[in-house]
């Protein structure tokens, strides 16, 4: 059977139909591949313009803490024009049509959040910081400026508005199929936006509550305490040396001071140790100024001091505010030496020698609290008559606060809701967006060998386990360079384990809020744990002895709640050396 050629005029219609599919099609193509193009092109604009950006946020940071403002206001119009130019690279129709594709799409819309979450931060936020007088909130000859300290508390809480609005966009960027650059690069404004956040949050809390605290309209008493590093507690040391703070329409003077050992003891305890408290540290904290704060949650220990120091002398704090020698250096770094009358001269680099050592080898007990006493004074004034720069003294309380070494606590409770869950207040939360260990630390010996202490602490984050709970190990090192001899009887105390020269500390490992404690080995031998629970967290408690130039290791098993986070965080005691720490961290459980 044989096949009939098509006609003439049919073959002429088919390649007509042909030559036009392919003109189509190729004209298709080409639209494709330059929209490819077009897009790809002002992706490229929009990383150049990002990347100039965010060199120019970090000049404007330091610029701003400098109080270099005209040096601010020219980085401030570079940064916004890159900002602009970014958002204006990332708005036009062919990227909006091109994060409707499926394997570009995801990448196109954070490259336009983050792109637009930068431009709002150059235009709205960071005007209103440099244009914030740092100085306002600092003290001035025993003053602060509350008329200034308040118009600076406008500035700050619309700044904050703004970076709190673009942390919840940043939020919201679904980051499961990025590619590695794009999620990388959303990953790390994330983390910027949130120390931010932090900051601005709290200093603008700050800004408004300064007022009220510092005598705006009623004057105010507050307890200054000095925390004795030399004899460890969970929040740092024993309460030792205090003083009476009063503020005034923004003036503020020291008005007296004592120590705690003048305050006695108090029989039966006083109300506020629960149950929970008193199956791990008995009554103690009730009873013995020196004790309550055997506990890590300063609020708890605090509102204990306060009730001790009101029995004994019938006057009403409004508040307690802890520090100690380490925090002092920091400041004393920054206002310089201060001669302490009969005493001699304190500086940064000698002034935790001289509190937490030297003292106890060279006075007797009167001599040694009469030097506490007058060296917080020396310190005191001089922050508050000396003109000091903003950015170093700033850096000063920020360092002292995030290592937890500057503490308060309102006895005024909408105040001390405002100041929330920070470092500053000292609050063990019970409920966590990251899971955290704590470690905290409390003298076992009746001694004042804290001095030579040297912790650090290594937490791991393990496997996920199919019940939702991640596991966790935490590696305690405490190593003692005490000497074997030569010590006064005012540092070796009581001498509890027999030799005087072994520090005795009682380990209190906390689990994460919701978490669990499963192990715990002693230099590699499985030991018996102090158990109970405080504040939703599992507590353990490990003796360790630790002899001069001896280091001693525990190891502990933790169990997280239920979170697919692969961070975490360590809350640790303050202590006269240091920490040395490290957090390994892991990918998230659902990757």
């Amino acid at each position: 059977m044989t096949t009939r050629a098509a006609p003439w005029w049919r073959r002429g219609r088919s390649r007509s139909r042909l030559r036009r599919a392919a003109v189509a099609g190729l004209l298709v193509v080409s639209l494709a591949l330059a929209a490819v193009g077009w897009v790809g092109f002002r992706a490229w604009q929009a990383r150049d313009h990002l990347l100039g950006a965010a060199g120019l946020a970090r000049e404007l940071s330091v610029q701003v803490l400098d109080g270099d403002v005209a040096g601010g206001r020219g980085t401030l119009a570079e940064l916004q024009e890159r900002a602009a130019a970014a958002r204006r690279a990332t708005a036009d129709p062919g990227w909006a049509l091109g994060r409707r594709a499926p394997l570009a799409g995801d990448d196109l819309t954070a490259v336009r959040q983050v792109a637009v979450t930068v431009d709002d931060l150059a235009r709205h936020a960071f005007p209103r910081l440099l244009g914030v007088d740092l100085d306002a909130l600092l003290p001035r000859e025993g003053r602060l400026d509350l008329a200034g300290l308040q118009a600076a508390e406008q500035e700050l809480s619309a700044a904050d508005e703004v970076v709190r609005a673009a942390r919840t966009r940043l939020g919201g960027v679904a980051t499961g199929g990025l590619t590695g650059q794009v999620d990388a690069a959303v990953a790390e404004l994330r983390g910027e936006v949130d120390r931010l956040a932090g900051l601005t949050g709290a200093v603008s809390r700050g800004a408004a509550l300064l007022p009220p605290l510092l005598g705006v309209t009623e004057g105010r008493d507050y307890l200054l305490v000095s925390q004795n590093l030399a004899e460890l507690r969970a929040t740092g040391g024993m309460f030792g040396a205090y003083a009476v703070v009063r503020a005034e329409r923004g003036r503020i003077r020291l008005v007296r001071q004592g120590t705690a050992g003048q305050l006695g003891h108090f029989l039966p305890a006083l109300p506020g140790v629960g149950p929970e408290m008193r199956a791990l540290y008995t009554d103690l904290p009730g009873i013995w100024p020196a004790d309550v704060n055997l506990t890590p949650h300063f609020p708890t220990a605090a509102a204990l001091y306060r009730e001790m120091y009101r029995r004994r002398t019938g006057e009403t704090v409004d508040g307690v505010l802890a520090t100690d020698p380490v925090a002092l250096s920091y400041l004393l770094a920054v206002t310089g030496p201060v001669e302490v009358p009969g005493f001699g001269r304190l500086t940064g680099d000698n002034v935790v020698r001289s509190l937490l050592s030297e003292s106890y080898l060279k006075l007797d007990l009167r001599r040694q609290d009469e030097f506490f006493a007058r060296s917080a004074a020396a310190v005191f004034e001089a922050l508050l008559a000396r003109p000091v720069p903003p950015k170093p003294l700033l850096s000063a309380f920020d360092r002292s606060v995030a290592e937890s070494r500057i503490l308060f606590w309102s006895a005024h409770p909408e105040e001390q809701r405002m100041l929330g869950e920070s470092r500053l207040t000292g609050v063990l939360p019970e409920r966590e967006a990251e899971p955290t260990v704590g470690v905290f630390l409390n003298d076992g010996s009746g001694a004042k060998l804290g001095y030579y202490l040297e912790p650090g602490a290594e937490l791991t984050v393990g496997t996920c386990r199919p019940d939702g709970r991640r596991e966790l190990r935490l590696r305690i090192s405490l190593r003692s360079s005490a000497p074997r001899s030569g010590l006064t009887p005012s540092v070796l105390g009581v001498g509890r384990t027999g030799d005087p020269y072994v520090v005795r500390t009682l380990v209190h490992v906390f689990s994460p809020a919701g978490g669990a404690i499963v192990r715990a080995r002693l230099d590699g031998v499985d030991t018996a744990l102090g158990s109970g629970t405080e504040r939703r967290r599992h507590v353990a408690v490990a003796t360790v002895d630790t002899g001069p130039g001896q280091t001693r290791n525990l190891e502990v098993d933790l169990l997280t709640d239920r979170s697919g986070t692969g961070g975490a965080g360590l809350r640790l005691t303050p202590t006269a050396t240091p920490w040395t720490t490290h957090i390994q961290t892991a990918s998230p459980c659902d990757q």
